[in-house]
């Protein structure tokens, strides 16, 4: 019996290595690819100028997202958005004094009572703080003006 069971599995170990080398003349022939034709081909499909990440994204997903959502669209009735109409196109020392201090209680923006309480990002450095109010100036279909670190830093001072 257990010779049966090894004869079988010998035949069906044959008949497949027998199956696997049968010529088939409808698959094509790979032909040899040099180094340099596959840095070209590697190359066209590479976006001819990689995407420039603005410096205050990076500061703005890790501390203002998760309110202020990917959009800037903010949660309703809590945290407001960050379009166009909302505190955004203000004075920029009014918004470094925002993160420097934080917010709480009710805030109207475009019309709509917001109520919630935004910590204080004083934590940030004066770089981090002119990035981020500089990436939500310009994002969100915002066109306002960037932020220096500079003013950031008198603000800070208080002067």
């Amino acid at each position: 019996m257990k010779q049966r069971i090894n004869l079988f599995i010998f035949s069906v170990l044959l008949a497949g290595a027998l199956f696997s080398c049968h010529n088939n003349s409808d698959q094509k022939k790979v032909e040899p690819v040099s180094p340099d034709q596959m840095s070209k081909e590697i190359t066209k499909t590479l976006p001819a100028t990689p995407e420039k990440v603005h410096p205050g994204k990076a500061v703005f997903t890790q501390y203002c997202l998760v309110c202020h959502q990917a959009d800037g669209s903010g949660v309703p009735g809590m945290h407001p958005p960050l379009g166009p109409g909302s505190w955004v196109g203000r004075d920029p020392k009014e918004l470094v004094a925002v993160l420097i201090k934080g917010l709480n209680g009710k805030v109207e923006v475009n019309g709509e009572v917001y109520n919630s309480f935004m910590p204080s990002q004083a934590q940030l450095t004066d770089d981090e703080m002119a990035d981020v109010l500089s990436y939500i100036r310009s994002s969100f279909g915002n066109s306002y003006g960037l932020v220096d670190a500079d003013l950031v830093k008198k603000v800070r001072s208080g002067k």
